[in-house]
Formats: C-alpha cells, sequence, structure tokens
C-alpha cells in the first residue's frame, strides 16, 4: 500500500495531484486507509470516490452488491444516502451506463479510474468541479 492512513496519499487522483480522502466516516477505501488507494491485489478497482444516493444503492443491491445492509460481523453499518465511499470503477461504469451514476469527488478519485470511464464523464459528475 502506498499512502497515508486517513489523511491523503501519495497516490494521484484523476487530475494529476495527489489522491485526497475520500471518506473517515465511515472509513472507505480497500485499505480502509479513507483514501481510494489501489494495488494490484484490490482486483475490484475500489478507485472512485462518490457521494452515494438512494438510487444508486438500490441499483447496486439489484446488481448483487447491496452497500446499504449492515453487515456488524464485518464491522459494516450500510451506507446511506450522502455517504461518501470508494466504489469499484467498473460498478460506478455500469450506473454511469444505466443513468444512475452518484456524483463524484475528483479530487478523491484515483487516476486509475481512467482505464475504465473517461476524465469528461467523471467531470460531468462532479462534486468538486
Amino acid at each position: 500500500m502506498d499512502g497515508s492512513h486517513g489523511g491523503g496519499s501519495t497516490q494521484l487522483n484523476v487530475l494529476g495531484a495527489p489522491l485526497a480522502t475520500c471518506s473517515i466516516q465511515p472509513v472507505t477505501g480497500y485499505f480502509r486507509t479513507g483514501c481510494c488507494e489501489t494495488a494490484p491485489d484490490d482486483v475490484g478497482s475500489h478507485t472512485v470516490c462518490c457521494e452515494v444516493t438512494q438510487e444508486f444503492l438500490a441499483y447496486s443491491k439489484r446488481q448483487g452488491n447491496d452497500l446499504s445492509t449492515p453487515m456488524p460481523a464485518y464491522g459494516f453499518a450500510g451506507l446511506h444516502p450522502g455517504d461518501r465511499w470508494c466504489v469499484c470503477v467498473s460498478r460506478w461504469k455500469e450506473a454511469f451506463d444505466a443513468g444512475v451514476a452518484p456524483k463524484v469527488v475528483l479530487a478523491a478519485t484515483h487516476r486509475a479510474a481512467l482505464a475504465v470511464v473517461t476524465l469528461e464523464a467523471l467531470r460531468d459528475h462532479a462534486l468538486d468541479a
């Protein structure tokens, strides 16, 4: 892993700057550092920092990834609309194609996401642009 826990990262965002923190409440990221950092073992590429909506949570659940139901055994309280979360870039792209993509935080979205989605698509859904 490359980065500091909860205080930003040495990895880069889609704008070419250091990756900003996505969320520490709830704590997110593949490594649970609060950043959408990635590494070769992050098969899902949890690289898009988004602010989830009810529409996106329902869509993700229908696709087989229930992000809203608490799973106490894993320390997961479940997400609520307005929470920020590092989602898999492929799921964000599916939601984008279906017209239900949530807004993203460009400063906290890892540049690896650009292998799957365009910067233009991300900018069109940006909270920070």
